[in-house]
């Protein structure tokens, strides 16, 4: 695959952003204009005139700024999480096949939530804090209880093995499945219909609070992951070399791993189980500008924002006047997509 310059991808990809979030505005079982999203959006932003919002209906602007933005929002900042922390996480394995869940944290969170689920039952919305349900807290306990699981493992008294956590996140994960049918096969079928669904991954519960939530934490993780940019330049040469290079590579493992916990676990514990984007999204993204995680990051971030936000609108129009959940347009979008990368790139070897 031809490389293009890194900051050309990363202006293109910052101005295609707000361009594809604001044709998701107008995309659903209303259909909207995109001159009155534009009106209605820019009117909320920048004020003026009031002439055009108020031939824009109530129920339009209920549309428009309580249900679709804030979805819109969510998947941008889901989307870039999980991007960069992909990217993150192949830096750090050396692997551009690893993606976020290999430490554990997908499965974990999926465990957390059904076992809330079942346990809870009928009570499960009633408990709600900043937003979150009580299925989100625990995705997001059992998220980072497997995280810690799978570094205790992996860390002894000469550091943590990268090969030991990836063989231990593999048995983490196949744990949690395991533990995932037990916890079906005692659910009735209400119970079953919700973990089913949540496993698949879902935008439709997005509200103004899980928008705050997931934009501190997606901040958190732009502002710390480039940091550490260098040193995962560095990783990319050996644990050894780094070392050598002044690098202290058991903290920025533990920071790094620490991150991608947080940042997975929220994502996981708003939107559901979410595949694909981690994993198929810095994949290509390396494939077009190269390894350098300075660009790296950010571009994948952007790009993994882009691909939730159109995965997202098609997810609401492809079984009108239902909505397909999120994951299941991912995964169809990102897998075939992937294999015809493989495909490519053993043609070129």
């Amino acid at each position: 695959m031809r490389r293009i310059s890194s900051p050309w991808l990363l202006v293109i990809l910052a101005l295609l952003l707000p361009v594809i979030a604001l044709y998701s505005m107008t995309v659903g079982t209303v259909s909207i204009s995109i001159a009155d999203a534009w009106n209605a959006l820019s009117h909320s932003l920048f004020g003026g005139s009031t002439t055009d919002v108020e031939a824009i209906t109530r129920q339009t602007q209920v549309i428009l700024f309580d249900i679709r933005l804030p979805r819109i929002l969510l998947a941008i900042f889901v989307g870039a999480v999980l991007a960069s922390t992909g990217a993150v996480m192949q830096g750090l394995f050396r692997n551009p096949l690893a993606d976020p869940s290999l430490i554990g944290v997908s499965g974990g969170a999926s465990v957390g939530a059904s076992l809330v689920i079942v346990l809870a039952g009928g009570v499960i919305e009633s408990g709600l804090l900043m937003g979150l349900s009580l299925v989100a807290a625990g995705a997001f306990v059992g998220g980072f209880v497997a995280t810690i699981l799978v570094y205790r493992l992996a860390t002894s008294g000469i550091g943590t093995s990268v090969t030991t956590m990836l063989l231990a996140g593999i048995a983490i994960g196949a744990l949690a499945g395991a533990l995932n049918s037990l916890l079906s096969y005692f659910a009735d079928n209400d119970m079953l219909r919700q973990i089913s669904l949540w496993h698949m991954g879902n935008l439709t519960a997005a509200n103004w609070s899980k928008v705050l939530i997931m934009a501190l934490v997606s901040l958190l993780l732009l502002v710390r992951f480039p940091g550490d940019s260098g040193a995962l330049n560095a990783l990319l040469l050996g644990e050894s070399e780094a070392r050598h290079l002044g690098i202290d590579v058991q903290r920025v493992k533990r920071r790094l791993i620490v991150l991608t916990a947080l940042g997975v676990g929220v994502s996981v514990a708003l939107a559901g189980v979410v595949g694909f984007v981690g994993l198929i999204i810095p994949h290509v993204v390396r494939l077009l500008i190269g390894p350098d995680h300075r660009w790296l990051i950010p571009c994948s971030a952007l790009a993994g924002a882009i691909l939730l936000v159109v995965a997202d609108s098609l997810a609401r129009v492809v079984v009108l006047p239902a909505e397909l959940p999120t994951g299941i347009l991912t995964a169809l979008l990102g897998a075939p997509f992937f294999i015809v990368l493989l495909l490519q790139q053993r043609r070129e070897v």
